[in-house]
């Protein structure tokens, strides 16, 4: 089994994260999902606003996104939003 899991982030406007990770959370319309090395692929669309949890070795991320959808493959996890932004409010940059 695969101890690691590809995740991007990406907002129409940029990248916001890209890297190695061990889970990501995230709500979509169908509920919350954890998604872990190995996940079976799928296609969820975002609960809008909604929160994004990222662990990796450098610690936890956490993004609120605006619309969007969370794609899972065999390559790993993208996360596709029409707008990013921290827990704080502010717009999320380059990680």
């Amino acid at each position: 089994m695969v101890a690691e899991l590809h995740v991007e982030v990406v907002s129409v406007e940029e990248q916001i994260w890209s890297g190695e990770a061990s889970i990501l959370i995230a709500r979509t319309t169908e509920g919350e999902l954890a998604i872990m090395p190995g996940h079976t692929p799928l296609l969820g669309e975002l609960v809008d606003p909604g929160e994004v949890l990222v662990r990796s070795a450098d610690g936890e991320h956490r993004w609120t996104v605006h619309g969007g959808f969370l794609s899972v493959s065999n390559e790993g996890v993208s996360v596709l939003a029409e707008n990013v932004s921290t827990p704080e409010g502010s717009r999320a940059g380059q990680y």
